[in-house]
């Protein structure tokens, strides 16, 4: 008989387990962010023997960061940790429960599929073996690792500017996904959109901005306990080190179109969040957002534009978070791009929910809305 265990010394990896001498009743807490009181990732392995049913209890999820979202969400799962479905899961007085019938002897579960530190290092080094790419370390993290921008395209003489950046919250980890399939994309020498653009235009693109809080398995923080994404106003070395060194790298290249990645724990849709709450917002800020938005909806079915976050009123806006003072300081496009953690409402998959790969097709896809915002940007 195979003893139950519970494991989640890896990276990302985060559980508390309570109870787990029961197979039927195995109690567990979300743990918090190692210095912030935000929680809602995990991430974490049930070894046990094949062909016994396990019951999960996540007891504090009622009392989570985000705790609607685990409305109609189902627990990512894998054996071989490529592959990963989703397990039904129930919210029930404050409880999410789940279980699973073992067909392999260990079994991964996480919030969504995990993106590796491991699989980061090797994107920057698939990235800067194209000659079209070089990476620059702008410094390093709270706990020493290293800040890494990906620059491709035409840097001696580009007519434009393109930044893209991902996670900076962690534990939105399809944030990344999304960059693995931008870059996919942009670097394919079969891609005649890439070619065309990158002839005049150089990319920035930062994959992963807090990566100490990604390898800890924090949902939102850094390993100082800083959420990134307030932090754009007055960011510090000492605090939050990638903001403040990637900030001081965008004032001193410019840019005309910024992306900033992200997931939602609640909305079941792939939408986009802009910067109208700003004092400098105008027309031709909103001119180009809706030919960004409308050359989205036209080449992926998996974005909309009905569903999204309540618009702000002008001059009512958060300069500390990121799209916003990006739109106020340079004056142009800001979005932040939002994916679910659940699935995608408008084109459900019930075996595998939003996954990895169409959030990599997402990021595949929005070459087609740079680019036509893009041609609007330089007329």
């Amino acid at each position: 008989m195979t003893k139950l265990t519970l494991n989640s010394s890896f990276d990302s990896g985060s559980i508390e387990i309570i109870d787990a001498r029961d197979s039927q009743n195995i109690k567990l807490n979300i743990k918090k962010d190692n210095a912030s009181d935000f929680f809602q990732w995990f991430h974490f392995s049930l070894t046990g023997e094949i062909g016994e049913t396990y019951k999960l209890r996540l007891m504090n999820a009622g009392q989570s960061s985000y705790s609607k979202g685990w409305q109609d969400y189902n627990v990512c799962t894998s054996y071989n940790r490529q592959d990963w479905f989703r397990t039904s899961s129930r919210f029930i007085d404050g409880e999410l429960q789940f279980e699973i019938t073992l067909s392999e002897s260990t079994v991964y579960f996480a919030y969504f599929t995990p993106y590796s530190h491991e699989r980061h290092l090797d994107l920057l080094a698939w990235a800067q073996s194209d000659s079209r790419c070089e990476a620059e370390h702008l410094g390093e993290t709270v706990d020493g690792r290293a800040i890494t921008l990906l620059k491709i395209g035409n840097f001696e003489s580009p007519r434009k500017k393109v930044w893209l950046m991902a996670r900076q919250h962690p534990g939105e980890t399809m944030a990344e996904w999304f960059i693995e399939g931008f870059l996919h994309s942009l670097l394919d020498e079969d891609n005649p959109i890439a070619k065309q653009m990158l002839k005049n235009t150089a990319f920035f693109v930062v994959p992963n901005m807090n990566p100490d809080g990604s390898a800890r398995g924090n949902l939102r923080t850094n390993a100082a306990g800083a959420n990134l994404n307030r932090e754009w106003l007055e960011p510090s070395l000492e605090t939050s080190p990638e903001v403040y060194l990637v900030r001081q790298r965008m004032i001193l290249e410019g840019g005309d179109l910024f992306l900033d990645i992200h997931g939602d724990e609640e909305l079941p849709y792939n939408f986009v969040a802009g910067c109208e709450g700003n004092e400098s917002y105008d027309e031709r800020h909103a001119g180009l957002e809706e030919i960004f938005k409308n050359a989205y909806m036209a080449i992926s079915p998996d974005f909309q534009d009905k569903y999204g976050y309540p618009k702000e009123d002008k001059g009512t806006a958060d300069l500390r978070i990121a799209a916003n003072w990006l739109g106020d300081h340079f004056r142009t496009l800001s979005f932040t791009i939002e994916m679910p953690f659940k699935d995608n409402a408008d084109l459900p998959n019930a075996v595998t929910g939003w996954s990895a790969e169409r959030s990599a097709q997402l990021g595949s896809d929005v070459l087609f809305p740079i680019q036509q915002t893009l041609n609007e940007i330089i007329k």
